[in-house]
């Protein structure tokens, strides 16, 4: 199944935009500004999370529109999903599935999305939040129940840091309880994580270090990884904890180091055609664990544009065997020609989208 019939109303710069037809590689052409990569955030919303630009929600609507916005598309012949925001609840997501309202983490059970975007070019010179950050989604896209998981630890993790930081001593009570439900979700984040990175580490090992530089993955943990231990970490803990206000052990201190295999340099001192280089390649191998049973999107930004012939093609032929549908960005069809006549294509502008 692959998603079809592509509707956006009221979102961004596109008033009223339908895309159908849609094929295995399927491409957006025009200047930049046109509202290229607006596309791709409105199909990113078809998963649980902000999206690929992490935009508030009230940021989406278009602004001569009536402050609310509709994204929709078909998956295959019997699927219907839709999300978007109504005026009168400016501060929640509605989210649909067939014309039923669901929770917005629902939607990671019926499609797994990836991305790459231009501004994650920075990702390894960012700090760690953000490399969690990518972590958890690339978790997301193979398992849907990460999202319900990382929500309860990140409640847990807040609650638990404000009664640190109350003028009060906390109730032991309480805050043992707090304790066990941060320990028991953020134990099974953690190990989601290390899974991701022991999954991926072996696809990129099978890979050469050529035509893109290939990356070393290494999880560093920012607390124990089982639940009980982790309980017993926090307890210990908390004297120094209610001194810094917060909480200094735990998933939310996880780190995801990155070095480049030829050279054995930490990704952060490559060069920035290196890096991209190695984001491509953690793209391309995480493509490949996608679930086979659940449709998979993958939405790629400006990424064939600073890419050799050489480089272009190679990431051609891996996206043609993947299994994921494939939406590329460009400010124009040449650096496509590999893929032109086994693409649909459309030409973007002020908002609009026409088939070429």
């Amino acid at each position: 199944m692959a998603l079809d019939r592509i509707t956006l109303t009221g979102f961004r710069n596109h008033l009223a935009t339908r895309l159908e037809g849609t094929t295995h590689f399927n491409l957006l052409v025009g200047e930049n500004g046109a509202g290229k990569t607006n596309v791709l955030e409105a199909l990113s919303l078809l998963a649980p999370g902000r999206g690929l630009r992490r935009a508030a929600l009230t940021d989406l609507p278009a602004q001569r529109g009536d402050g609310g916005f509709a994204v929709s598309a078909d998956l295959g012949e019997a699927v219907r999903l839709g999300t978007g925001l109504v005026p009168d609840r400016p501060g929640r997501r509605a989210v649909q599935v067939n014309g039923a309202e669901v929770p917005a983490v629902r939607l990671g059970e019926w499609l797994s999305i990836g991305w790459l975007t231009p501004a994650m070019d920075r990702l390894f010179a960012e700090g760690a939040g953000s490399r969690r950050r990518y972590l958890d989604r690339l978790v997301l896209a193979l398992e849907p129940g990460h999202a319900r998981i990382a929500a309860r630890a990140e409640a847990a993790l807040r609650e638990r840091n404000r009664l640190l930081s109350a003028d009060a001593e906390p109730e032991p009570a309480w805050l043992e309880a707090i304790e066990a439900q941060l320990a028991e979700a953020g134990a099974l984040v953690a190990q989601a994580r290390a899974r991701l990175v022991e999954q991926l580490g072996a696809a990129l090992a099978a890979l050469p270090d050529a035509p893109f530089a290939r990356p070393e993955l290494h999880y560093q943990a920012g607390g124990p990884r089982e639940a009980q231990e982790l309980a017993a970490a926090l307890a210990a803990t908390r004297r120094r904890d209610r001194a810094a206000g917060r909480t200094l052990t735990g998933p939310h201190r996880d780190e995801l180091a990155v070095t480049m295999a030829s050279k054995a340099m930490p990704a952060a001192e490559c060069s920035t055609g290196e890096q991209k280089a190695m984001l491509i390649a953690i793209t391309l191998a995480h493509a490949d664990l996608l679930d086979p049973d659940r449709p998979g999107l993958l939405l790629l930004d400006e990424v064939a544009a600073h890419l050799d012939p050489l480089r272009r093609e190679a990431l051609f032929e891996r996206l043609r065997a993947g299994r994921a549908q494939v939406w590329l960005t460009g400010t124009e069809p040449a650096p496509f020609a590999a893929i032109l006549a086994e693409a649909a294509a459309w030409q973007v502008s002020e908002g609009r989208a026409e088939h070429l």
